[in-house]
């Protein structure tokens, strides 16, 4: 106790002891009086007829019944304000007693009250027992019978009640016993809210039913709540509330960044630095899926509930501006921030999937939000989701707009000179059925649909189709204006056979199913056809050479020997021509194998036969085994470039992927 407190409490004890030793006289006093009441009473009659005589104007003596009414009625106050005073001296010694409230923070809290009202209840009686006192004072000092000592000990009583009156009203606007006792009631609701709070750990799979269920029973215990209640309450009404969020705020934060901080988020603020030099996005934007649903469903959800079950019985503001702290210093808007970043990333056509991906997040989560942001306390958090919102849908559906006219403006680029399936070609069609996929067409849809309403304009429900034949269309016309740019004829047959065997696997794809099965099997001929135009462009006519009785060239004699060494060496240049042809496709790969062999090798082997040639291994003409060895070794790719995959990056990696991406984004920055 500090030696302010313990000067007080000398003082009120002097004041107390006063007080009774005046009462006491009083007391005294007002007995002699009822003993001198009959004989003053007798006096009177023998002295009227002289009183009269003497002072016609009246006696200046009141009645001692008055005197002793005054004084009876001066006791009554005077005794309680000696009760109370014993009352507050022991409500003191458990307010300051060292152990608080933390023994049971209810009793803790009614001891407060108590003294609260014996404060009220010392002023309302101080000033009761003043206002009798002063009246017997003035009642005394006009009697005849009124000893100056007894007069004098009234005046003192009269000092001392206004002496306490003064140090109570005093004690209660400084609040030095109160604030003390409040500032334990603060300490004792920090301490059990920090006891209470556990991390919210997250799941690897998204937010079930029965967990959503879980998730709305209340973070806290029941009886937790109350004491956290019954403290805010108190602490509400004695204008404290402030501190009482500050303390809430601090923790529960605390409490939210320990949830997180097992999740690893440094790829928000790098993202957010490096915009489009960031490494691989598409994973980044798989864990801010995850982790927002967690932060949004999980952790705020949990600190939306408690916010409003420990403040929820003041102002509704109250409340809801605690949580929009805690929401902000979660970090969400980082999580935001991130999605902007990604808005506002130079445009491509991966650019249009990240955008459906962050849209589909927003839209899952739009209940959520709705829920927990959206109060004025969260202005800043929705302000930024609604501007996000609006960036995703406008750069989306511009992504997708410009894509048919983005395949056209590649129409300049070079074809593969190895005859394969174009990058672009490949990316395109995966492309388009990630478009269509049943994760990717509904969000492509509603997306578009915000888009048309916000311009006024009506939705069409098949423009997401017409857009992909579009794309389609213009895929196949720059196939057509690319084998046109082959110098070899043979090539460009290679070219066209292996792209429209790409265009006919896509049966039981998204894509295959939109365009139809007449669309399929016209590929699948198409590519029969160009096969046949290889075949007669290139072996057939190398088997010219051996399957004729006369030599196709007069340069050439009737000896078989010479006709087989102008097979040999029109082998060899056609050999080295495609050699570093490719045929994309294993098993069209095989087929044209065989049937490049059946071309040859029967012819090869029955002029062998028929002029009795004997080839010897490592001669200066083929075997037929060698032959054939020879032919199995074409078409082959270097390298596997393209295979199936859901992903649309599957056919490319590092740089090959990297070029067609940026070959992409620079066609639609130039637009």
């Amino acid at each position: 106790m500090s030696m302010a407190e313990v000067q007080s409490l000398d003082n009120l004890l002097a004041c107390r002891n006063l007080l009774k030793a005046s009462v006491d006289n009083s007391t005294a006093l007002a007995l002699a009086l009822d003993q001198t009441g009959p004989r003053i009473a007798e006096l009177d009659k023998r002295l009227t007829l002289l009183e009269v005589a003497i002072r016609p104007g009246g006696s200046k003596n009141g009645s001692f019944a008055a005197v002793r009414d005054h004084i009876s009625l001066a006791l009554g106050p005077a005794v309680a304000v000696l009760k109370i005073l014993d009352s507050i001296r022991e409500l003191e010694k458990s307010l300051l007693s060292d152990s608080g409230p933390d023994s049971d923070i209810f009793s803790y809290i009614s001891t407060i009250r108590q003294f609260e009202e014996a404060m009220k209840f010392l002023t309302g009686n101080c000033n009761l027992a003043i206002q009798w006192l002063q009246g017997v004072t003035q009642f005394l000092e006009g009697n005849f019978v009124a000893d100056d000592q007894y007069i004098l000990s009234v005046k003192r009583s009269v000092a001392i009640l206004e002496e306490l009156l003064a140090t109570g009203e005093q004690a209660r606007r400084n609040g030095e016993l109160l604030c003390g006792a409040f500032a334990k009631l603060e300490i004792s609701f920090k301490q059990i809210l920090t006891e209470s709070s556990a991390p919210v750990g997250l799941t690897n799979s998204s937010t079930s039913t029965a967990e959503k269920a879980c998730n709305a029973a209340s973070p806290l215990p029941g009886t937790i709540l109350r004491k956290l209640r019954v403290i805010v309450e108190k602490l509400n009404g004695s204008d404290r509330i402030k501190n009482c969020i500050s303390i809430f705020v601090e923790v529960r934060s605390l409490n939210v960044r320990n949830s997180l901080r097992a999740l690893d988020l440094d790829y928000l603020e790098k993202a957010i630095k490096e915009h489009d030099d960031f490494g691989d996005m598409e994973s980044c934007i798989h864990d801010w899926s995850k982790h927002m649903k967690f932060i949004a469903q999980n952790v705020l959800e949990n600190e939306h509930r408690l916010c409003k079950e420990v403040f929820g019985s003041l102002a509704s503001h109250i409340w809801t501006g605690c949580f929009a702290k805690i929401a902000v210093d979660s970090g969400i808007l980082s999580f935001l921030r991130f999605g902007m970043s990604i808005a506002e990333s130079k445009k491509s056509p991966t650019k249009l999937l990240r955008l459906l991906n962050i849209f589909s997040v927003l839209e899952d989560l739009r209940m959520d939000f709705n829920k927990l942001f959206g109060g004025e306390s969260c202005n800043e958090i929705k302000n930024i989701t609604r501007d996000l919102v609006t960036k995703v849908v406008n750069g989306a559906s511009e992504i997708f707009w410009e894509l048919p006219l983005q395949v056209e403006l590649e129409r300049r680029s070079s074809p593969p000179s190895d005859g394969g399936v174009p990058r672009l070609l490949s990316f395109v069609t995966d492309y388009c059925n990630r478009l269509l996929d049943d994760k990717s067409r509904p969000i492509l849809n509603q997306v578009l649909r915000i888009y048309q309403g916000w311009k006024h304009e009506k939705y069409n429900e098949g423009l997401v189709t017409n857009q992909i034949y579009r794309v389609v269309r213009e895929t196949a016309v720059n196939l057509d204006a690319w084998s046109e740019a082959y110098e070899q004829r043979a090539l460009s047959y290679i070219f066209m056979m292996n792209n429209h065997c790409h265009f006919n696997s896509l049966k039981g794809t998204e894509l295959g199913n939109l365009m139809g099965d007449s669309w399929l099997n016209a590929n699948g001929k198409y590519k029969e056809y160009y096969s046949a135009l290889y075949l007669r462009e290139t072996w057939g006519k190398i088997q010219a050479f051996i399957s004729q009785d006369k030599p196709v060239s007069s340069a050439i004699s009737d000896s078989p020997k010479k006709w087989l060494m102008a097979f040999n060496e029109a082998f060899d240049d056609m050999y080295k021509k495609q050699l570093n042809w490719v045929i994309i496709d294993e098993s069209l790969r095989n087929k044209m194998h065989k049937l490049v062999v059946q071309t040859l090798v029967p012819s090869y082997t029955s002029y062998l036969q028929k002029y009795s040639l004997v080839v010897e291994q490592g001669g200066v003409f083929y075997t037929v085994q060698s032959l054939e060895n020879m032919l199995s070794t074409l078409f082959k790719p270097k390298q596997v470039k393209y295979t199936s995959s859901s992903t649309i990056s599957s056919h490319f990696t590092g740089k090959q992927r990297n070029a067609v991406i940026d070959q992409f984004r620079f066609t639609l920055t130039a637009m």
